[in-house]
């Protein structure tokens, strides 16, 4: 036997059990984990306006706190103003499903010269109706599952917040603490790459916030006007659901406004859908694209890809992370990426390779796009600095 072989077969046996304890770990730890990547997303959400106000000479620990009652404060004023209208506004028009069921029937027999008895559709919608108020009660019967349920979801949300709020407030401390066992120029791409994250994920949480305030008034406006019911509910159905889900978003949210205003008749409902394809065509060709230029510019084909692909790894937080962290990786590798004049042929677009290279060159200019790379040290030390030393070149985050 040679002298290698032993080691060699005890290396492989303990590499085995390394990687199936490993793998053991994270299958127990999976929860956990899923609970840092949603905290660490939140973090790099709130770290725009965390630094802003920290450079207005706020303490960070206070900055943060305040960025994060804020956010709360929002969304327990949306739920408690605003909630109660939707909730009567969803119900409103769940009592008016048979009513609005049978008009839509006649319509439908009287234009296409059908035989539909609206008799079997009604007695189908009573018996769904059924079945939901019997699964409604032995939910509520279901007093223990549903504490359990309620007490796991807000241990969970605590957890989050506690995370989001020192991987926020510390970041600066954890980011020195990281470099401190880094070479120099690794340190430079870790705080680049820490960079380029911050700014993705935030602008992707505030451009598509923002993108979808402008849908909701929009569409309220035009579903007030046409005089559809149940107008607030529609226009924050079409503006949530239009931008955060990518690309079959659009299609999803305004089929059901349309689908209601087709109740009423179908001048309504041809208007309706006029109005939302001619804004569909104003917010990507004129709004998104100022309000995403330097925040979310992916094609999307690739963000549809990226959502399935994160939805199937780790269901609803990874379609919530994909986006972001495809940006991101997007950004990082286009600093990288050297990029050639095309030569000229039928088919290929002039317009396409000269907007190429204007992203290129912005990638590399910081005009547009990640920041550009710090300059290197003069002098690098020989050692990494401690986690007490002053971080290498940074500019504060």
């Amino acid at each position: 036997m040679p002298a290698w072989l032993p080691k060699a077969m005890l290396l492989a046996v303990w590499t085995v059990i390394a990687f199936g304890v490993a793998g053991w770990l994270f299958l127990q730890l999976r929860s956990l984990l899923v609970l840092l990547l949603i905290s660490l997303f939140l973090a790099l959400a709130l770290e725009p306006a965390v630094n802003w106000l920290n450079q207005h000479r706020w303490p960070r620990g206070v900055a943060t706190g305040t960025v994060m009652l804020t956010g709360l404060a929002i969304v327990v004023l949306f739920f408690s103003v605003l909630g109660s209208m939707l909730v009567g506004q969803v119900l409103e028009f769940v009592n008016q499903v048979p009513a609005m069921s049978r008009g839509l029937l006649s319509w439908v027999n009287s234009t296409f010269h059908t035989q539909f008895s609206p008799n079997t559709l009604l007695s189908e919608i009573t018996d769904a109706t059924g079945l939901i108020d019997q699964y409604a009660s032995s939910v509520a019967e279901n007093a223990w599952g549903a504490g359990t349920t309620l007490l796991v979801l807000l241990f969970n949300g605590l957890t989050v917040a506690l995370f989001t709020y020192y991987l926020t407030a510390d970041g600066p401390r954890f980011r020195r603490t990281i470099c401190s066992v880094l070479p120099p120029r690794t340190q430079r791409e870790v705080l680049r790459a820490w960079e380029i994250a911050i700014s993705k994920t935030g602008g992707y949480i505030y451009s598509r916030a923002l993108l979808a305030l402008i849908a909701t008034v929009a569409h309220y406006v035009a579903l007030a006007v046409l005089d559809v019911h149940y107008a607030f509910a529609l226009a924050l159905w079409v503006g949530v659901l239009s931008q955060f889900i990518p690309t079959v978003g659009t299609y999803i949210g305004g089929a059901l406004p349309v689908l209601v205003a087709l109740m009423q008749g179908p001048w309504p409902a041809v208007w309706m859908l006029i109005f939302i394809t001619l804004y569909q065509q104003f917010e990507n060709y004129l709004l998104q694209p100022r309000i995403t230029a330097r925040t979310l510019d992916m094609h999307p084909a690739v963000a549809f890809g990226s959502v399935i692909a994160g939805a199937a790894i780790l269901n609803a937080p990874g379609a919530l992370l994909a986006l972001p962290v495809g940006a991101s990786l997007q950004a990082f590798l286009s600093v990288y990426i050297r990029r050639y004049k095309v030569a000229e042929h039928p088919l290929l677009d002039a317009a396409d390779d000269d907007a190429l290279h204007r992203e290129s060159h912005g990638a590399h200019t910081g005009a547009a796009g990640p920041p550009a790379a710090p300059p290197a040290d003069p002098a690098p030390p020989a050692e990494p600095p401690g986690p007490a030393d002053p971080a290498p070149a940074t500019d504060g985050r």
